[in-house]
């Protein structure tokens, strides 16, 4: 019978983020403060080649619910792949994504880090190439995140409770920071995260989201890292009837979005 390993891939929230510089490879600097969430997709790895992914996303749509999840490459751009072929190794990986992409909640990156932590890579400035978030992912918890994210300061766990709503579209990373050297600083805007009114300028449609988050539960939404999701910050006693609010709210407009309750976890893999 075939060996087969598993891994958590938890997702990652970007609480703040300010973009600080550009490095002359265009690489952005940036200063962030991410924590490690209690969903999350599962990998598992066995002897073999290739990628199979399992779309285990669940979408409210018009009351129902269905896997209806943004396409999730299978092929060699993959992180995973790319992860693998980064430290050398082969393996048939099977991906179970509960962690929506192109949601900026580190659902790609969680991935790859989860390559890393199983294989024992550590190295955070290779893994930051394939996005700002991997190597915090591959430790999770709660962490100051500088330059392009290879630098952690872990900082002391808070137990925290959001309420994330991610609309039925993604949004590419490079194209909201492409958006914002094109706006320039004066677009940053005087929110906790600099990518908002680029995320905005590149699809619209978010300011209908922000929207209807913020009047559901009457607090300030929050861009999660280059979108498209959206959160709130709650109690811990508030966050099932917030979401329980957001997905009527949801329901009644006969939209298709995904909202999650959330918490904090100490560590990737928890």
């Amino acid at each position: 019978m075939e060996e087969i390993a598993v891994e958590r891939a938890n997702a990652k929230l970007t609480r703040t983020l300010r973009v600080t510089g550009v490095r002359d490879d265009g690489y952005h600097l940036i200063e962030a403060e991410m924590v490690t969430l209690d969903f999350a997709d599962r990998l598992e790895f066995a002897p073999g080649s290739g990628l199979e992914i399992l779309d285990r996303v669940n979408w409210l749509e018009n009351g129902s619910t269905g896997p209806l999840g943004f396409a999730v490459p299978s092929d060699g751009s993959n992180l995973v792949a790319r992860a693998l072929s980064m430290i050398g190794m082969e393996f048939a990986v099977k991906i179970e994504k509960v962690i929506p992409s192109g949601a900026g909640l580190g659902g790609g990156s969680a991935d790859a880090a989860a390559v890393f932590r199983h294989f024992g890579f550590d190295d955070t400035e290779r893994a930051a190439t394939l996005g700002a978030d991997v190597p915090f992912c591959i430790s999770g918890g709660r962490a100051r995140v500088t330059g392009i994210g290879e630098t952690l300061e872990l900082l002391p766990y808070r137990e925290q409770s959001f309420v994330i709503v991610t609309p039925p579209f993604g949004i590419a990373t490079a194209e909201v920071y492409r958006a914002y050297d094109t706006l320039g600083k004066g677009a940053r805007g005087s929110g906790e995260n600099d990518l908002e009114e680029a995320a905005l300028f590149v699809e619209p449609r978010l300011s209908y989201w922000r929207d209807l988050l913020g009047e559901s539960t009457e607090r300030q939404p929050v861009l999660a890292g280059s979108g498209s999701s959206l959160f709130v910050e709650c109690t811990h006693e508030e966050r099932d009837d917030l979401a329980a609010m957001v997905r009527a709210r949801v329901i009644e407009r006969k939209e298709r979005a995904l909202v999650t309750p959330a918490k904090t976890v100490r560590s990737a893999g928890d």
